[in-house]
């Protein structure tokens, strides 16, 4: 719409549009790659991401566990509190 309104034609904003999507394609193809390449690092790549993922949950989303200025122990507190809950869940299974 904005290429529309700036005056081009039709078919041009149309192209321009695919061609837009064109670098999810190839990066698609790019990171189906990797993940056949490096299957030994993924679950430690994903178990990274996925902490860092809890991170940013516990330092944005629960303001409450940011009060009086111990933010920095209230993560890590929580941090080790997900770490023994889940390595109780995989020992106990």
């Amino acid at each position: 719409m904005p290429i529309r309104a700036e005056g081009n034609t039709k078919g041009h904003a149309f192209n321009m549009g695919q061609a837009s999507a064109l670098v999810e394609i190839i990066s698609a193809t790019v990171g189906a790659w990797l993940v056949t390449q490096i299957t030994i690092v993924l679950p430690y790549a994903l178990a990274f991401a996925a902490g860092a993922m809890v991170s940013v949950c516990v330092e944005e989303l629960i303001p409450n566990s940011q009060n009086n200025g111990y933010s920095e122990v209230a993560t890590m507190a929580f941090m080790l509190g997900f770490a023994i809950m889940m390595t109780l869940d995989v020992a106990l299974g």
